[in-house]
Protein backbone atom coordinates (compact mmCIF):
# COMPACT_ATOMS: atom_id res chain seq x y z
CA UNK A 1 0.00 0.00 0.00
CA UNK A 2 1.52 3.42 -0.70
CA UNK A 3 1.98 5.75 1.69
CA UNK A 4 -0.37 8.53 0.75
CA UNK A 5 -3.50 5.83 0.77
CA UNK A 6 -2.47 5.79 4.89
CA UNK A 7 -3.06 9.49 5.02
CA UNK A 8 -5.58 9.86 2.77
CA UNK A 9 -7.28 7.82 5.84
CA UNK A 10 -5.75 9.81 8.66
CA UNK A 11 -4.10 7.03 10.14
CA UNK A 12 -0.65 6.69 10.69
CA UNK A 13 0.42 2.91 10.59
CA UNK A 14 3.56 2.78 11.68
CA UNK A 15 3.25 4.75 15.25
CA UNK A 16 -0.42 3.89 15.35
CA UNK A 17 -1.69 7.15 16.23
CA UNK A 18 -4.35 9.44 14.06
CA UNK A 19 -2.50 12.51 12.48
CA UNK A 20 -4.50 15.72 12.02
CA UNK A 21 -2.73 17.17 8.88
CA UNK A 22 -1.63 14.75 5.56
CA UNK A 23 0.39 18.10 4.44
CA UNK A 24 3.16 19.67 5.71
CA UNK A 25 2.17 22.82 8.20
CA UNK A 26 5.39 24.61 7.23
CA UNK A 27 5.30 24.78 3.29
CA UNK A 28 3.02 22.18 2.61
CA UNK A 29 4.76 19.23 1.48
CA UNK A 30 4.01 15.16 1.24
CA UNK A 31 4.31 13.44 4.90
CA UNK A 32 6.50 10.42 5.09
CA UNK A 33 6.78 8.21 8.48
CA UNK A 34 10.09 6.59 9.33
CA UNK A 35 9.77 4.73 12.98
CA UNK A 36 6.72 6.34 14.30
CA UNK A 37 8.09 9.52 13.06
CA UNK A 38 6.38 12.02 11.09
CA UNK A 39 8.88 14.71 8.74
CA UNK A 40 8.58 16.81 5.83
CA UNK A 41 10.09 15.68 2.47
CA UNK A 42 10.61 18.92 1.34
CA UNK A 43 11.53 21.03 4.22
CA UNK A 44 12.49 17.79 6.44
CA UNK A 45 10.57 19.68 9.73
CA UNK A 46 9.87 17.07 12.32
CA UNK A 47 6.12 17.23 12.80
CA UNK A 48 5.59 14.04 15.12
CA UNK A 49 8.18 12.94 17.03
CA UNK A 50 8.85 9.30 17.74
CA UNK A 51 7.61 7.12 20.49
CA UNK A 52 9.41 5.11 23.03
CA UNK A 53 10.39 1.88 21.98
CA UNK A 54 9.81 -0.85 24.84
CA UNK A 55 10.17 -4.03 23.39
CA UNK A 56 13.82 -4.25 24.44
CA UNK A 57 16.97 -4.69 21.97
CA UNK A 58 17.29 -6.75 18.88
CA UNK A 59 18.99 -9.74 18.81
CA UNK A 60 21.13 -10.70 15.69
CA UNK A 61 22.12 -14.43 15.85
CA UNK A 62 25.02 -15.67 14.25
CA UNK A 63 22.92 -18.59 12.61
CA UNK A 64 19.90 -16.31 11.97
CA UNK A 65 19.33 -12.87 10.17
CA UNK A 66 15.71 -12.95 10.73
CA UNK A 67 16.15 -9.87 13.13
CA UNK A 68 13.67 -11.09 15.58
CA UNK A 69 12.88 -8.83 18.70
CA UNK A 70 12.88 -10.63 22.46
CA UNK A 71 10.11 -8.79 23.60
CA UNK A 72 10.54 -6.47 27.06
CA UNK A 73 12.68 -7.38 29.57
CA UNK A 74 11.77 -10.07 32.02
CA UNK A 75 11.33 -8.63 35.20
CA UNK A 76 11.67 -10.42 38.83
CA UNK A 77 8.43 -8.50 40.08
CA UNK A 78 5.55 -10.67 38.55
CA UNK A 79 5.36 -14.26 39.37
CA UNK A 80 5.84 -15.17 35.32
CA UNK A 81 8.50 -12.39 35.11
CA UNK A 82 6.35 -10.34 32.56
CA UNK A 83 5.19 -13.20 30.22
CA UNK A 84 1.20 -13.59 30.87
CA UNK A 85 -1.04 -13.00 28.35
CA UNK A 86 -3.30 -10.34 29.08
CA UNK A 87 -7.13 -10.64 27.52
CA UNK A 88 -8.60 -7.32 26.55
CA UNK A 89 -12.27 -5.95 27.12
CA UNK A 90 -14.32 -4.26 24.48
CA UNK A 91 -12.08 -2.84 22.24
CA UNK A 92 -10.10 -4.47 19.95
CA UNK A 93 -5.75 -3.84 19.08
CA UNK A 94 -7.06 -1.12 16.33
CA UNK A 95 -9.43 0.73 19.08
CA UNK A 96 -12.59 -0.76 17.55
CA UNK A 97 -15.37 -1.53 19.75
CA UNK A 98 -16.47 -5.44 19.60
CA UNK A 99 -19.53 -6.36 19.03
CA UNK A 100 -22.17 -7.79 22.46
CA UNK A 101 -21.25 -11.49 21.42
CA UNK A 102 -17.68 -10.66 20.79
CA UNK A 103 -17.52 -9.40 24.51
CA UNK A 104 -19.79 -12.60 25.79
CA UNK A 105 -16.99 -14.66 24.80
CA UNK A 106 -14.17 -12.65 25.72
CA UNK A 107 -15.75 -12.47 29.20
CA UNK A 108 -15.77 -16.46 28.84
CA UNK A 109 -12.20 -16.77 27.92
CA UNK A 110 -10.93 -14.71 30.70
CA UNK A 111 -12.75 -16.58 33.38
CA UNK A 112 -11.16 -19.67 32.16
CA UNK A 113 -7.93 -17.70 32.01
CA UNK A 114 -7.98 -16.59 35.39
CA UNK A 115 -9.19 -20.33 36.77
CA UNK A 116 -5.94 -21.87 34.63
CA UNK A 117 -3.57 -18.63 35.86
CA UNK A 118 -1.85 -20.83 39.14
CA UNK A 119 0.03 -24.01 38.10
CA UNK A 120 0.41 -24.38 41.94
CA UNK A 121 -0.54 -22.96 45.22
CA UNK A 122 3.45 -22.06 45.38
CA UNK A 123 2.79 -19.99 42.20
CA UNK A 124 -0.47 -18.08 43.79
CA UNK A 125 1.74 -17.53 46.87
CA UNK A 126 4.63 -16.03 44.81
CA UNK A 127 2.09 -13.82 43.01
CA UNK A 128 0.32 -12.58 46.02
CA UNK A 129 3.91 -12.26 47.75
CA UNK A 130 4.87 -9.72 44.89
CA UNK A 131 2.17 -7.91 44.76
CA UNK A 132 2.62 -7.22 48.01
CA UNK A 133 6.11 -5.97 47.64
CA UNK A 134 5.02 -3.72 44.88
CA UNK A 135 1.94 -1.78 46.91
CA UNK A 136 4.77 -1.42 49.93
CA UNK A 137 7.70 -0.03 47.70
CA UNK A 138 5.28 1.99 46.15
CA UNK A 139 3.60 3.30 49.82
CA UNK A 140 7.67 3.88 50.52
CA UNK A 141 8.04 5.60 47.55
CA UNK A 142 11.12 3.13 46.55
CA UNK A 143 12.85 2.67 43.62
CA UNK A 144 12.39 0.00 40.75
CA UNK A 145 15.55 -1.69 41.36
CA UNK A 146 14.84 -2.12 44.99
CA UNK A 147 11.78 -3.58 44.06
CA UNK A 148 13.48 -5.95 41.92
CA UNK A 149 16.01 -6.82 44.02
CA UNK A 150 13.11 -7.46 46.92
CA UNK A 151 11.08 -9.63 44.70
CA UNK A 152 14.44 -12.17 43.55
CA UNK A 153 14.63 -12.48 47.54
CA UNK A 154 11.03 -13.12 48.21
CA UNK A 155 11.78 -15.96 45.18
CA UNK A 156 14.81 -17.21 47.28
CA UNK A 157 12.88 -17.11 50.46
CA UNK A 158 10.08 -18.98 49.04
CA UNK A 159 13.20 -21.82 47.08
CA UNK A 160 14.42 -21.86 50.73
CA UNK A 161 10.99 -23.03 52.28
CA UNK A 162 11.05 -19.96 54.62
CA UNK A 163 7.26 -19.08 53.82
CA UNK A 164 5.86 -21.83 55.74
CA UNK A 165 4.37 -21.39 59.26
CA UNK A 166 4.74 -17.52 58.34
CA UNK A 167 2.40 -15.28 56.66
CA UNK A 168 3.08 -14.17 52.85
CA UNK A 169 2.88 -10.48 54.34
CA UNK A 170 5.37 -10.43 56.91
CA UNK A 171 7.93 -11.90 54.53
CA UNK A 172 7.33 -9.92 51.60
CA UNK A 173 7.80 -6.91 53.98
CA UNK A 174 11.08 -8.58 55.65
CA UNK A 175 12.07 -9.08 51.72
CA UNK A 176 11.28 -4.65 51.67
CA UNK A 177 13.34 -4.28 54.80
CA UNK A 178 16.28 -6.35 54.41
CA UNK A 179 16.75 -5.29 50.88
CA UNK A 180 16.62 -1.40 52.25
CA UNK A 181 19.88 -2.26 54.70
CA UNK A 182 21.51 -3.91 52.11
CA UNK A 183 21.50 -0.89 49.67
CA UNK A 184 21.81 1.98 53.00
CA UNK A 185 18.25 3.07 52.23
CA UNK A 186 16.96 4.61 55.62
CA UNK A 187 13.60 2.81 56.42
CA UNK A 188 12.59 1.53 59.51
CA UNK A 189 10.85 -1.47 60.78
CA UNK A 190 8.21 0.66 61.78
CA UNK A 191 7.75 2.56 58.48
CA UNK A 192 7.92 -0.72 56.90
CA UNK A 193 5.74 -1.71 58.92
CA UNK A 194 2.86 0.92 58.92
CA UNK A 195 2.06 0.43 55.40
CA UNK A 196 1.85 -3.48 55.68
CA UNK A 197 -1.36 -5.02 57.41
CA UNK A 198 1.03 -7.30 59.73
CA UNK A 199 2.43 -5.67 63.29
CA UNK A 200 6.39 -4.65 64.03
CA UNK A 201 7.14 -7.18 65.35
CA UNK A 202 6.41 -10.24 62.63
CA UNK A 203 7.93 -8.00 60.12
CA UNK A 204 10.96 -7.95 62.64
CA UNK A 205 10.76 -11.96 63.13
CA UNK A 206 10.35 -11.86 59.21
CA UNK A 207 13.51 -10.36 59.24
CA UNK A 208 15.65 -12.20 61.20
CA UNK A 209 15.17 -15.51 59.57
CA UNK A 210 16.03 -14.42 56.20
CA UNK A 211 19.10 -12.45 57.59
CA UNK A 212 19.80 -16.15 59.63
CA UNK A 213 19.01 -18.53 56.89
CA UNK A 214 19.97 -16.81 53.90
CA UNK A 215 23.66 -15.13 55.57
CA UNK A 216 22.55 -12.14 53.92
CA UNK A 217 25.21 -9.03 53.97
CA UNK A 218 24.15 -6.35 56.12
CA UNK A 219 26.07 -3.46 56.90
CA UNK A 220 25.31 -1.87 60.21
CA UNK A 221 23.31 1.62 60.33
CA UNK A 222 25.29 4.48 60.31
CA UNK A 223 23.28 7.25 62.72
CA UNK A 224 24.16 9.57 60.03
CA UNK A 225 21.60 8.34 57.55
CA UNK A 226 18.91 9.24 59.96
CA UNK A 227 19.72 12.41 60.48
CA UNK A 228 18.38 14.44 56.84
CA UNK A 229 14.84 12.36 57.73
CA UNK A 230 14.28 13.35 61.16
CA UNK A 231 15.46 16.88 60.70
CA UNK A 232 13.51 17.17 57.85
CA UNK A 233 10.35 16.28 60.45
CA UNK A 234 11.01 19.69 62.02
CA UNK A 235 12.33 22.34 59.16
CA UNK A 236 15.97 22.74 60.55
CA UNK A 237 18.15 24.97 59.92
CA UNK A 238 21.06 23.65 57.46
CA UNK A 239 24.12 24.38 59.87
CA UNK A 240 22.49 22.92 62.53
CA UNK A 241 21.77 19.14 60.68
CA UNK A 242 25.76 19.97 59.25
CA UNK A 243 27.10 19.96 62.56
CA UNK A 244 24.74 17.04 63.87
CA UNK A 245 26.19 15.03 61.15
CA UNK A 246 29.89 16.07 62.43
CA UNK A 247 28.55 15.08 65.81
CA UNK A 248 27.66 11.86 64.29
CA UNK A 249 30.58 11.36 62.53
CA UNK A 250 33.21 12.03 65.36
CA UNK A 251 31.21 9.79 67.66
CA UNK A 252 31.79 6.81 65.23
CA UNK A 253 35.07 7.28 64.39
CA UNK A 254 35.78 6.83 68.21
CA UNK A 255 33.44 3.78 68.32
CA UNK A 256 30.84 6.12 70.81
CA UNK A 257 27.51 5.28 68.83
CA UNK A 258 28.53 1.43 68.74
CA UNK A 259 26.13 -0.33 70.49
CA UNK A 260 23.30 2.49 70.09
CA UNK A 261 19.93 2.58 68.49
CA UNK A 262 21.13 4.47 64.79
CA UNK A 263 18.23 6.36 64.61
CA UNK A 264 17.74 7.13 68.51
CA UNK A 265 21.47 8.60 68.34
CA UNK A 266 20.86 10.40 65.13
CA UNK A 267 18.03 12.09 66.96
CA UNK A 268 20.76 12.97 69.66
CA UNK A 269 23.26 14.46 68.15
CA UNK A 270 20.35 16.41 66.23
CA UNK A 271 19.18 17.57 69.86
CA UNK A 272 22.53 18.83 71.12
CA UNK A 273 23.12 20.43 67.81
CA UNK A 274 20.11 22.23 67.65
CA UNK A 275 20.24 23.03 71.99
CA UNK A 276 21.70 26.60 70.87
CA UNK A 277 18.38 27.60 68.50
CA UNK A 278 15.53 29.65 70.21
CA UNK A 279 13.02 27.09 69.78
CA UNK A 280 14.70 23.92 69.72
CA UNK A 281 12.31 20.96 69.19
CA UNK A 282 12.23 18.26 72.49
CA UNK A 283 13.32 14.99 73.10
CA UNK A 284 9.89 13.41 72.72
CA UNK A 285 9.16 14.79 69.38
CA UNK A 286 12.46 13.86 67.97
CA UNK A 287 12.22 10.38 69.71
CA UNK A 288 8.98 10.37 68.15
CA UNK A 289 10.45 11.29 64.81
CA UNK A 290 12.95 8.46 65.30
CA UNK A 291 10.34 5.70 66.29
CA UNK A 292 12.32 5.69 69.98
CA UNK A 293 11.40 6.47 73.11
CA UNK A 294 12.64 10.09 74.98
CA UNK A 295 14.53 7.77 77.45
CA UNK A 296 16.77 6.60 74.70
CA UNK A 297 17.17 9.70 72.88
CA UNK A 298 18.33 11.33 76.50
CA UNK A 299 20.59 8.58 77.29
CA UNK A 300 22.35 8.89 73.68
CA UNK A 301 22.69 12.74 74.16
CA UNK A 302 24.14 12.53 77.71
CA UNK A 303 26.48 10.13 76.20
CA UNK A 304 27.25 12.19 73.12
CA UNK A 305 27.83 15.27 75.28
CA UNK A 306 30.73 13.57 77.77
CA UNK A 307 32.35 12.55 74.44
CA UNK A 308 32.33 15.84 73.28
CA UNK A 309 33.34 17.72 76.36
CA UNK A 310 36.16 15.20 76.83
CA UNK A 311 37.12 15.65 73.45
CA UNK A 312 37.50 19.18 73.82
Amino acid sequence: MASSDIYERGFDESSGRTIAADTCPECGGALETDGGEITCRDCAVVIEGCRLDRRGPRIFPDDDTSKARTGAPLTEARHDRGLSTEIGYKTDANGNALPAKKQRQLNRLRREHSRARWRSKAERNLATGLSEIARIASELELADSLREQASSLFRTAQDNDLLIGRSIESIAAASVYAICRLNETTRTLAEVAAVTPVDVGCVENGYRTLNRKLALPVPPQSPIAFIPSIADEFELPAQVEQRAREFAARAHDEGVSSGTHPAGFGAACLAVAASSMADPPTQLALADAADVSAATVRSHRDRLIAFLTDDE
